[in-house]
C-alpha cells in the first residue's frame, strides 16, 4: 500500500480500552494546564511548531486557545481574547503574508473570537467590515481566503440573527462560486505560488464545505483524476499535480480531511474506502492534534458513524481518541508542559474529546454553527 500512505509517517495503535472516565479526565487535564500555562499575554511556544513569534490568530495562536478553552467551559477569558486583536496590529503572526481580513491566521478570526466571548457591538462592526473586505482574496481557501470568512459571516448570523450576516454571506458565496476553475475546482494564489489544493485547510473540500453548511454546495466536481484506489481504500493527492512522494494522510491533506469535511456529500462507498484508509494508515507519528493529528483524523471517523448508523466507526473514533490522551502525555512528559495551539496542540485533542462524547461530529472552526 506505499503508494496510499507511507508507515514512516504513522505509528502502531496503542490498543488502550476506551474508557470514557479516561476522556474526561483527559480533558479536564488539558484545559487545567492551558489555564495554568497562559501568562497573562500569550501561552508558550511548542519547538514544533517553528520558531517562537508569540501568535496571536486562531489557526496558532492565542485565539485559537481562547475558542477552545471558552467551548470546552473555562471561563474568564473576555480581556484574553480582545487583547489579541491589539496584539496582531502591533505584530500580524505572518507580516510576510499579512492578510488583516483572513479568518484563521488574521484580524478578522480574532475578532470573531472577542465578539463571541464579550457580545461587543463595536467588534461585531468590525468583523463584518473584515468579512467584506476579504471578498477579493485571491487566495480561494479557508485559511486565508473568502471561504473562511463566508464561515465567520455564518457564524455571526447565526450567534446573532442580524440580516446583515446572511447578506455578507450570500454575497461572499457569490464570490466564491464565481471563482471556481471550469473543471469546478478552485486555484490558490497563496504564499506567491499558484496551488490547486484538494484538502479542506487550502482547497477545495473547505470550499464546498462553506458552501454546503447552509444548503448552497454546487454539484461535486469529478476528483477522480485526484482519487488513488487499492481495492476498498481511497486517498486523495494534496493537489491535482502531487507526485507520490507528496501523498499525506492528514486532515488538511488526504483522505481523512475529505471524509471529514464532505462524508456526508461524497459517494457513500468512496467515503467509507477513505476512512478504511485513515484506519488501517493509523495513527499518525507526527502528533495528536486536529490538522496533521490523530485526532483530527478521527473525524472522519465521526462522519461515517453519523452516516451509517455503523458502530465500528465509533469504535475505530474511541480507538483514536485513546491514542491520542496517550501522545499528548508523552508529549508533555518529555517538555513538561503542554502544546498550545488550537490546530496543533493539545485543546484541539480535548475539542475532539468532547465531541466524541457528545455525540458531535462537526470540526472546530468549520461550522455548521448553533446560536
Amino acid at each position: 500500500m506505499s503508494e496510499l500512505w507511507r508507515a514512516s509517517e504513522h505509528e502502531p495503535l496503542a490498543g488502550k480500552e476506551w474508557r470514557e472516565e479516561a476522556a474526561e479526565a483527559a480533558i479536564a487535564a488539558i484545559v487545567s494546564d492551558a489555564e495554568a500555562a497562559y501568562d497573562g499575554t500569550r501561552w508558550p511556544w511548542h519547538p514544533a511548531d517553528e520558531q517562537d513569534a508569540g501568535p496571536t490568530a486562531i489557526y496558532l495562536g492565542a485565539a485559537g486557545m481562547v475558542w477552545a478553552l471558552h467551548e470546552l467551559g473555562s471561563a474568564g477569558w473576555e480581556d484574553a481574547a480582545v487583547a489579541q486583536i491589539d496584539r496582531y496590529r502591533a505584530k500580524p503572526d505572518f507580516p510576510e503574508f499579512a492578510s488583516a481580513a483572513s479568518y484563521w491566521m488574521g484580524e478578522c478570526g480574532i475578532a470573531l473570537v472577542a465578539y463571541r466571548l464579550t457580545g461587543d457591538a463595536g467588534l461585531a462592526d468590525r468583523v463584518h467590515e473584515l468579512v467584506l473586505a476579504n471578498l477579493d482574496s485571491p487566495t480561494n481557501e479557508v485559511m486565508w481566503g473568502a471561504p473562511g470568512t463566508m464561515l465567520v459571516a455564518e457564524a455571526m448570523l447565526a450567534w446573532t440573527g442580524d440580516a446583515r450576516w446572511d447578506e455578507a454571506w450570500r454575497t461572499s458565496a457569490e464570490r466564491v462560486v464565481a471563482a471556481r476553475d471550469v473543471d469546478g475546482l478552485w486555484t490558490q494564489d497563496l504564499y506567491d505560488r499558484t496551488f490547486r489544493f484538494l484538502g479542506p485547510a487550502h482547497g477545495y473540500a473547505g470550499s464546498i464545505r462553506a458552501l454546503a453548511n447552509r444548503g448552497r454546495a454546487p454539484a461535486l466536481a469529478d476528483l477522480a483524476p485526484y482519487v488513488l484506489r487499492d481495492d476498498a481504500l481511497a486517498n486523495w493527492k494534496p493537489t491535482v499535480d502531487s507526485e507520490p512522494r507528496e501523498i499525506r494522510v492528514q486532515w488538511c491533506h488526504g483522505a481523512p480531511g475529505m471524509v471529514a469535511t464532505l462524508g456526508d456529500l461524497l459517494d457513500e462507498e468512496l467515503a467509507l474506502a477513505g476512512g478504511e484508509l485513515t484506519w488501517r494508515a493509523g495513527p499518525l507519528a507526527k502528533g495528536s492534534g486536529l490538522c496533521h493529528g490523530t485526532a483530527g483524523n478521527a473525524y472522519a471517523f465521526l462522519v461515517l458513524h453519523r452516516r451509517t448508523g455503523d458502530e465500528l466507526w465509533l469504535e475505530r473514533a474511541r480507538a483514536f481518541a485513546m491514542h491520542a490522551i496517550g501522545q499528548v502525555e508523552r508529549e508533555r512528559e518529555k517538555l513538561g508542559r503542554g502544546r498550545y495551539s488550537l490546530f496543533t496542540g493539545d485543546v484541539g485533542v480535548a475539542l475532539f474529546l468532547r465531541h466524541l462524547l457528545d455525540g458531535e461530529t462537526r470540526f472546530p472552526t468549520m461550522g455548521p454553527f448553533a446560536s
